[in-house]
């Protein structure tokens, strides 16, 4: 696993399109930050890739940065496009299919200790 591209404690001027990666018949995920209060991570999917049907206990932003998809969120698809924002609260299922060739940003915080 490669290193974060992002450091907690440097500043840095990326362009996601630039960084997406695709694979033929594959999904490719980057993680671009990970620090003690969230992490970042750069998707890029093939056409017809998929993750199946599961939960995180992080809440979560998906960001689609190019293309289309299908996204299940609890128990609902919806087609999210480039521009589009998705919000998950945490253990709320999804999945995600892609329609085209498609790229996307998650974004993860971790829920404060009570």
């Amino acid at each position: 696993m490669s290193e974060p591209v992002f450091k907690p404690d440097l500043h840095a001027v990326l362009s996601l399109a630039k960084e997406t990666q695709y694979a033929a018949n594959g999904i490719v995920s980057r993680t671009l930050y990970q620090g003690p209060t969230g992490r970042l991570v750069l998707f890029g999917f093939d056409k017809g890739q998929e993750l199946s049907e599961h939960t995180s206990p992080y809440r979560a932003f998906v960001q689609v940065l190019a293309g289309e998809c299908d996204f299940l969120l609890g128990k609902e698809w919806r087609r999210l496009k480039a521009g589009d924002l998705a919000h998950m609260t945490p253990g709320l299922p999804h999945a995600v299919k892609a329609v085209e060739r498609f790229s996307m940003l998650l974004t993860l915080f971790p829920e404060p200790k009570v």
